[in-house]
């Protein structure tokens, strides 16, 4: 049987988190995967224990060395509680210690994207668009390079890092998205990445529980550049108010993204409605086929990452048209005879005001039904955002709102008062049944929530 090859040797590991190796006799030993799950653990992986608030890792590293782990890494302070080196000892693996876990595996993850020095790697951020912006700028340089991605939105603290590990030799393109949940974690996935070229998509209050302000939240995003160290390229949006911050004292070259700029090759548009938008790239026409002004922007970011990295006016247009919907990313569905905006992976006001928009601007013959669920994690804003949601709502082109979740309360009475026909729940069932009741043939319904409403429920 061939032997997977050692995605990095135990030299290196230790190196990179600038300890002394243990036990010399390994030193031309490695391991051959990574995992942070003991149950996900195989023959040659590496077990990365790291502590949470419910559970702690080590109290699996038994599980891992059984499944076939080759190493563990380690908080050292929890080696000699937990009796890690006797374990070790017992199924002859490797004990990588660390002061912290989690960033012992961050430390692994840039120590092994130094491996591959002619790999061009890509971080994009934002606050709404990052899945979207990734997976059509994958298309786009796709088309002439060797790409590798994370996959779905593995874009935290530790899915950042577990993605760097999927790169191999034969890829010469990495875009990574970068996503966030707390201060600083922007500024360690840069330290991890070292970007080449970062893309911010957009700035807005996704997360403002958290950081508190607007500002704060572009203050966070700004750190994908942190680890510039002054060849490289910052791509920001040319509209809202903090461009000029975001351009501010960035080490490296930046160029500002938009329709007509010079960072964007695309200089004409046309909106297909439903079918998405024609965009005119050097004199030739592609059809894009995600739908809505948000989707555009999406495309227009990503066309000038491509084009910072080199990628040909042809191979753009051909990525354009290869560019396929993701899950609850404005799906076009049909569905009990209506046509559905699936657009339910998450919310925000940005992206809510943006799928209503979309759906008012479509050229549509029958009757307009909106389903909005509750935007989370809007902290002390919660409260004022859903009821200019309901504004927004009242002024739209609905004939009929449905409002679903605790949050989307404070909506209905603007609805009300603009003599919409309107039901607010709790219950998805309750949901379902409302939504059946309002649709005929040739409805158009929107689908637009939080993660957490799983708004898609309601077409079982």
């Amino acid at each position: 049987m061939t032997q997977t090859p050692f995605l990095m040797d135990f030299a290196t590991a230790w190196h990179a988190l600038d300890c002394t190796p243990s036990d010399l006799c390994t030193m031309n030993a490695g391991f051959s995967s990574v995992c942070i799950d003991s149950r996900q653990a195989t023959a040659g992986s590496l077990f990365a224990a790291l502590a949470g608030e419910k559970t702690d890792g080590h109290h699996f590293v038994h599980e891992a060395f059984r499944r076939g782990a080759a190493a563990a890494l380690v908080e050292r302070a929890k080696i000699a509680p937990l009796h890690l080196d006797e374990l070790a000892g017992k199924y002859n693996a490797v004990l990588l210690p660390a002061e912290n876990t989690l960033s012992g595996l961050q430390a692994l993850a840039a120590a092994y994207l130094n491996l591959f020095p002619r790999l061009l790697r890509v971080g994009i951020t934002g606050s709404s668009g990052k899945t979207t912006t990734k997976e059509i700028a994958r298309a786009l340089c796709r088309t002439e390079k060797q790409v590798i991605a994370n996959a779905g939105n593995l874009n935290s603290e530790t899915g950042l890092p577990l993605s760097v590990f999927e790169v191999r030799a034969g890829h010469e393109i990495g875009i990574f998205e970068a996503g966030m949940n707390r201060p600083g974690e922007i500024a360690e996935l840069a330290r991890v990445l070292r970007p080449h070229i970062a893309l911010i998509t957009t700035i807005g209050s996704a997360h403002i529980g958290r950081f508190g302000s607007v500002r704060a939240i572009a203050e966070e995003k700004k750190a994908l550049f942190s680890a510039f160290s002054g060849n490289e390229t910052a791509l920001i949006p040319a509209a809202g108010q903090y461009a000029a911050l975001l351009a501010e004292n960035v080490r490296g070259k930046v160029v500002r993204w938009g329709l007509g700029l010079d960072g964007t090759p695309a200089r004409q548009i046309r909106s297909c409605g439903l079918r998405g938008w024609e965009i005119e790239l050097d004199g030739e026409t592609a059809l894009f086929p995600l739908p809505g002004k948000h989707n555009l922007d999406n495309a227009l970011a990503a066309l000038a990452l491509a084009s910072s990295a080199g990628i040909s006016g042809a191979a753009l247009r051909a990525g354009l048209e290869s560019v396929e919907p993701l899950f609850g990313r404005a799906e076009i569905i049909e569905f009990w005879g209506a046509t559905v905006v699936c657009d339910c992976y998450n919310a925000n006001p940005e992206s809510m005001a943006a799928a209503i928009a979309l759906c008012d601007d479509a050229v549509w013959p029958g009757t307009r039904v909106y389903v909005a669920g509750s935007m989370l994690e809007l902290g002390g804003q919660s409260e004022e955002a859903h009821r200019l949601l309901g504004v927004q709502l009242a002024q739209s082109k609905a004939a009929a709102v449905l409002l679903f979740g605790a949050e989307t309360a404070a909506a209905v009475d603007a609805v009300q008062a603009a003599g919409k026909h309107v039901v607010h729940t709790t219950d998805i069932d309750a949901l379902r049944a409302a939504l059946k009741k309002y649709i005929t043939g040739g409805t158009l319904v929107l689908l637009k929530g939080s993660r957490g409403c799983a708004l898609e429920r309601v077409l079982d």
